[in-house]
């Protein structure tokens, strides 16, 4: 039987739309006239996406970006995937790409200067110098689920919380900083700030996580990475896996990662099979115990129904 292949796409672009909030509206028809499904943040500084659907429309959706003098340096993180990794597509206006926390988000701007960009094989020869220091810009459940061996990760809920904790770094304002993220954007905003700071030999892994599972094989990434669609992680490591993570209701060593059941926890967590079953999807009896909890279905990502799609409507891109 023919098997219909599809890809889910990861990117993100520092790129002055003039327009923005128009854009987005337009771009949410173009992207359901190619079926697509997905979430993308549009801002005046560019776009944040991760779309997913047919290898043909993928195509086209990269093509077509790649075609505008705006985006045509975007560099598509693809993977194959059996089934779309979402269920309906989302374009969303806001004021940042990734809200960086700041009161004033213009005093950085990652398209004028920010940390030097390494290809993750650059980044494998460097990471273990002496004089290097590994930083994990993301949020405590994404490293939580897997990291660099010996990165130096931060306690924080949400990127926003990143220009809080740059003091903490001032140990290794001496030492070349060298950042990593899921597919790089955090690391854009992370990196120009810290150099902001005074921080003077700031590096990023370009393309992040995913890139370096691709091109380095995963080398001493330790764990699984998280992912922001319904896969909820995916496998990095091709050569030394391990897996760091615990569940949290009885400490067993587990790489499932799920939200809480309970629609007004929604808790990122990490929960093994058998205590997914006992907890019903829930990170605690009160959550277990709450009216509006959800059906547990075993895979712990929830999603609303689905919009329908219009074809019929006139491409506006």
């Amino acid at each position: 039987m023919f098997m219909v292949k599809y890809n889910t796409l990861l990117y993100y672009c520092y790129s002055a739309i003039a327009d923005a909030e128009q854009f987005a509206a337009d771009h949410l028809e173009f992207c359901k006239s190619l079926n697509l499904v997905g979430r993308i943040i549009v801002a005046r500084e560019g776009l944040n996406g991760t779309v997913s659907g047919t290898a043909g429309s993928c195509k086209v959706y990269m093509d077509t970006l790649h075609a505008d003098t705006r985006f045509a340096a975007i560099d598509f993180k693809v993977d194959e995937v059996a089934e779309p990794s979402f269920v309906k597509m989302h374009v969303r206006y806001k004021s940042e790409i990734v809200h960086s926390g700041l009161r004033d988000p213009h005093m950085i701007n990652p398209a004028k200067k920010t940390g030097k960009h390494l290809a993750p094989k650059d980044f494998m020869k460097m990471k273990d110098r002496d004089d290097v220091v590994i930083l994990d810009v993301r949020s405590n459940y994404e490293h939580s689920l897997g990291k660099f061996k010996n990165a130096v990760t931060l306690d924080i809920e949400n990127f926003r919380d990143f220009p809080e904790k740059i003091n903490q770094l001032a140990q290794f304002k001496d030492k070349k900083i060298l950042t990593y993220c899921t597919g790089g954007i955090k690391c854009e905003k992370a990196s120009a700030l810290l150099l902001h700071e005074g921080f003077t030999e700031v590096y990023q892994l370009h393309g992040g996580i995913i890139k370096y599972g691709k091109e380095a094989g995963g080398q001493d990434f330790e764990g699984k990475c998280y992912v922001f669609d319904n896969r909820l992680s995916v496998d990095v490591n091709k050569v030394n896996p391990v897996v760091i993570s615990t569940c949290y209701n009885c400490g067993k060593t587990t790489d499932k990662m799920i939200n809480c059941a309970n629609p007004e926890c929604n808790e990122h967590f990490t929960q093994c099979d058998e205590c997914g079953t006992a907890m019903d999807g829930c990170c605690c009896h009160a959550c277990k115990a709450h009216p509006r909890k959800r059906i547990y279905d075993g895979t712990g990502y929830y999603v609303k129904v689905p919009q329908p799609v219009n074809n019929s409507k006139k491409l506006k891109f």
